[in-house]
């Protein structure tokens, strides 16, 4: 079984930055597809953006030109740089990763394509 623990949450000002990480407790080499999902309270959770093995990535569409995933694989680690922060960025931001699904788009499985979550970090974006 595969842990991943996020940090890197906190409070920003808008229009602030943040980084996210993910650390595994495997090689993240042995795992496919990771990114990150994020649910503010009352709203369905979002994909923000995956990345590959390859090193492909996919963005939704409210975060494109803001936010970039990338992977570390030397360090076992996911990130998530987060700039030009709104306060609609608000959420609880989870880690995700896969051990069979490789696109970069999201499934229409919503989000039943990751088996592997963290347990999330807070986010929040005051205006």
């Amino acid at each position: 079984q595969v842990q991943l623990v996020e940090s890197g949450g906190g409070l920003v000002q808008a229009g602030g930055s943040l980084r996210l990480s993910c650390a595994s407790s495997r090689s993240i080499g042995s795992i496919h597809a990771m990114g990150w999902y994020r649910q503010a309270p009352g709203k369905r959770r979002e994909l923000v953006a995956s990345i590959t093995r390859g090193g492909s990535t996919h963005y939704a569409d409210s975060v494109k030109g803001r936010f970039t995933v990338s992977r570390d694989n030397a360090k076992n680690t996911l990130y998530l740089q987060m700039n030009s922060l709104k306060p609609e960025d608000t959420a609880d931001y989870y880690c995700v990763g896969s051990s069979w699904y490789s696109a970069a788009q999201p499934s229409s499985q919503g989000g039943l394509e990751f088996d592997y979550w963290g347990q999330g970090t807070q986010v929040t974006v005051s205006s």
